[in-house]
């Protein structure tokens, strides 16, 4: 079994062939796929008026802050707009698919953050309500697991449930690696507009989990996530996470067979 996260402006950046590879892949595989979506959230709120505020955490770590109605339009863009657009690319390539968010079926289950630490504008740490975003805690992959059993292909957004069953802005590449590590699947994949971890101006092609964690310091946010979700997933149990380029022919085999990635598996 595999999980894949994919972004969310699909089509943007994907090599054409990915929707063929992926239709190949199901016939030999199980699959699952987890989506983003951040800057099209950003863009709906843009245009419903809504302002979106970025903090920066004590870390440099920039990140949305989820109030109740930025909640509201994350879980209508994620679960709705980019969700079903996903879905029905996959429909029109007779890949049968269906498009759940992480509170369905209390797939992804989360605590909410109670409060936040963030840099203010005079460079001053303060605490802030950590308004509706949340950490993961809890996986229960039932649902997948009906749904794969019936040979459908799962397509998650990254939505989680917390204790007060509020939906909850989650990170979409910890939401995978929890899938992942909920499912004990093989791998994890994920696709991005690079060929995996650059260190040293040179792509790290393999690494154990000991090495990744040393190397995180070194790492640049946006990378820094997909490496730590990374290290979640082999913690979890998956044997092995790859980071890979999704603008190369038939991206998702090519991963598989560790062809120009970033590999990461336990010591």
């Amino acid at each position: 079994m595999i999980v894949v996260k994919i972004g969310g402006s699909v089509v943007d950046g994907l090599h054409s062939t990915a929707l063929s590879d992926i239709k190949r892949l199901v016939k030999k595989d199980r699959l699952v796929l987890v989506h983003g979506g951040g800057k099209e959230v950003t863009n709906i709120a843009t245009k419903l008026g809504k302002e979106q505020k970025f903090i920066i955490s004590p870390s440099g770590v920039k990140s949305r802050y989820t109030d109740k109605e930025t909640a509201e339009i994350y879980t209508m863009v994620m679960s709705g707009k980019i969700n079903k657009a996903i879905v029905g690319m996959l429909l029109h390539q007779g890949i049968k698919a269906v498009g759940i968010a992480g509170i369905d079926g209390s797939l992804l289950k989360a605590e909410r953050k109670k409060k936040l630490l963030i840099i203010n504008e005079k460079g001053r740490k303060m605490a802030i309500d950590g308004g509706y975003t949340g950490k993961i805690c809890a996986v229960d992959p039932s649902l997948i697991n009906t749904l794969l059993n019936a040979e459908y292909v799962p397509v998650v957004s990254p939505v989680a449930l917390s204790e007060e069953y509020d939906a909850l802005n989650v990170d979409g590449d910890r939401a995978a690696a929890y899938v992942a590590g909920g499912l004990k699947a093989n791998k994890i994949l994920f696709v991005t507009n690079v060929s995996g971890l650059i260190l040293n101006d040179n792509l790290v092609t393999s690494m154990t989990l000991d090495q990744a964690k040393i190397a995180l310091p070194k790492i640049g946010y946006g990378m820094e996530k997909k490496i730590i979700a990374c290290t979640e997933a082999i913690e979890m149990g998956v044997k092995e996470s790859i980071i890979a380029s999704g603008q190369v022919e038939n991206p998702i085999s090519s991963a598989i067979e560790h062809n120009n990635c970033t590999v990461i598996t336990a010591n």
